[in-house]
């Protein structure tokens, strides 16, 4: 249940929707289930495989299997501790959302603030328009007013006309902008006029509610896997609960099938762009969850004889219906909107991180009771993101308490720590230039850094230390590992992930972009602090392998032969017939 909760979380209903949004939709979709059949299941299943075989966190898995790859524990680490740091700001503003949905008027509903632009839309204002009229400049405002002003002589039912004839939609003339997306913007972020260059001033409502959200974190991992244990039973059922309600809801609005036709039709040419693939990779890797150490961490707890290989399938399958199903609610309202602004589906919102908070409350807004319905929203959207630090900090907490076993009885102490570290690297995103620092960090992590880390988990287990070992090791835990199995996971081990991930890196390389953020795009210099950022993350590979060298002098031979202590930790017959065939490569 805890691997299901950290795969199934904001990953599905908040990033998987705005990078199929940027992406074209239906492309992505098809791009995703692909990568989640070659790279997401098969990776998945084998950090399990690790974790319960061995009985270790993944700072000990990897230089057991051979000292060569001591390093990549720790890179895995690197990865969900910067992870953590961003995700803790997301759920951050769930809070400042849930707390803003206790005022008698949603404030992303109406136009009628200080932070809004003479162009934004409310279609809650809109419906209160007649139809010679639209909402623009804070007011039903006259059809032929704009016509006029756009050099056309009269308009006829949101249409304007010239005197040869030619006419064009009222809405072409003036790009408005969604109520919901200015408020998150322009109140939630204060984002307005901020750049890298004027990074703005701290927002202390973001700052209280980034604190609110690592006091509510600590203290449900405090007492380590025992807590967070029962807690995600919860956290796992009742997002989906509050999806149905959503999807139900959305799927009934006029205009909403233009949206699920752009969701559900794949643009063929789009699979030609590698950015899409890369995207659709990434995903794949940011929704399970793996090439952080946490899986195996997780796994590490399982008995020994625990089928995690039933679990992986239920899991992918979830994933992929957690996914599309939150998709779908997400490209249903954007339809919707669509229709009020009288735009395509495409161009309705911008397709950055912020989606889901421009997207799903604009939905809340046509739901009765709306303000009841927005803090049981925003609730979900909590849970689900609280739900996927427990691994996370786990993973961290369980190296740490591994390496120094006499802190183990001041667990709660480490694992403040560790809070309060990620706590202080957050509170730049607190900033009103924050998301930008935000964008570099899930772009340099989640994104690329992390496809390596995986490749390298792959090679570590089927190529150096053996897959046909290994698979017998999971039969061995009580797998059925025969026939049609047996090769598929095989060649997927072997062939089918390696070449993925390499085909991936060398796309996202060949192809590569400056970070942007909507329009604004990024400045050389703080794009370059982003790649450091993600090299940072691969880093521990060479510096402890090369400390390993000068303390343990090995021979060539022994950096790709496991070590004496590699083997099941808890099973003392099993383990010694392992140390006795480990020296040859099957």
């Amino acid at each position: 249940m805890s691997c299901l909760c950290y795969a199934i979380g904001l990953g599905n209903v908040w990033r998987f929707p705005y990078l199929c949004y940027k992406n074209g939709g239906g492309a992505f979709l098809v791009a995703y289930c692909i990568m989640l059949i070659v790279m997401g299941m098969p990776i998945f299943l084998l950090e399990l495989s690790l974790g319960q075989y061995t009985g270790v966190g993944p700072d000990q898995v990897f230089k057991r299997i051979a000292p060569l790859f001591s390093g990549l524990g720790y890179c895995c680490l690197v990865v969900i501790y910067l992870i953590t740091v961003y995700y803790m700001v997301i759920i951050g503003w769930t809070i400042f959302y849930f707390i803003e949905s206790f005022n008698a008027e949603l404030g992303w509903g109406s136009c009628q603030h200080s932070f809004n632009t003479k162009v934004c839309f409310s279609a809650v204002e809109e419906a209160k328009c007649n139809s010679s009229e639209i909402f623009y400049n804070f007011t039903c405002y006259p059809v032929l007013n704009i016509c006029q002003e756009g050099g056309y002589k009269t308009s006829i039912n949101r249409t304007c006309y010239n005197e040869d004839g030619s006419s064009i939609r009222v809405t072409a003339l003036v790009n408005r902008t969604l109520s919901s997306e200015e408020y998150y913007n322009n109140y939630i972020l204060g984002l307005e006029g901020a750049s890298w260059d004027d990074f703005g001033y701290l927002r202390w409502q973001n700052l209280m509610c980034l604190v609110a959200a690592w006091i509510i974190g600590y203290l449900c991992v405090a007492k380590s896997i025992k807590t967070s244990g029962k807690v995600v039973y919860f956290t796992t059922i009742f997002p989906y609960v509050i999806l149905t309600i959503l999807v139900v809801r959305n799927v009934t609005l006029d205009g909403a099938v233009d949206g699920i036709v752009l969701y559900l039709t794949p643009q063929w040419e789009k699979l030609l762009e590698a950015d899409m693939w890369g995207n659709a990779a990434s995903q794949t890797f940011y929704s399970f969850g793996i090439a952080c150490g946490s899986l195996i961490t997780l796994a590490s707890y399982n008995k020994f004889n625990t089928n995690c290989l039933k679990g992986a399938v239920v899991v992918t399958a979830a994933n992929a219906f957690t996914s599309v199903y939150a998709g779908l609610a997400i490209f249903a309202v954007l339809g919707f909107l669509a229709k009020q602004l009288d735009v395509p589906v495409d161009e309705v919102a911008s397709d950055g991180p912020g989606l889901a908070f421009i997207a799903y409350p604009e939905a809340i807004l046509l739901l009765p009771l709306c303000q009841l319905w927005a803090v049981i929203f925003f609730l979900m959207l909590f849970v689900l993101g609280i739900g996927c630090q427990f691994a996370g900090l786990e993973a961290v907490n369980t190296t740490i308490v591994d390496r120094w076993p006499k802190l183990r009885n001041y667990q709660a102490y480490v694992m403040l720590g560790i809070c309060f570290s990620c706590f202080l690297l957050g509170i730049p995103m607190c900033f009103n230039g924050g998301i930008y620092l935000f964008t570099l960090l899930e772009w340099n992590t989640a994104s690329w850094a992390i496809l390596p880390i995986g490749l390298l988990e792959i090679v570590s287990v089927s190529w150096v230390y053996g897959c046909r070992r290994f698979l017998g090791h999971m039969t061995s835990m009580g797998m059925v590992m025969k026939g049609f199995t047996y090769w598929f996971w095989w060649t997927c081990w072997v062939i089918v992930a390696p070449v993925a991930c390499i085909a991936v890196c060398v796309f996202q390389l060949a192809n590569y972009k400056p970070a942007s953020y909507g329009s604004y795009v990024f400045p050389e210099w703080a794009d370059a602090i982003g790649l450091m950022i993600g090299i940072i993350t691969l880093l521990p590979l060479p510096i402890v392998a090369v400390v390993m060298a000068i303390r343990e002098k090995y021979k060539l031979k022994e950096w790709i032969v496991p070590l004496n202590t590699w083997g099941p930790q808890n099973n003392k017959s099993i383990s010694q017939e392992i140390l006795t065939t480990d020296n040859q490569r099957t």
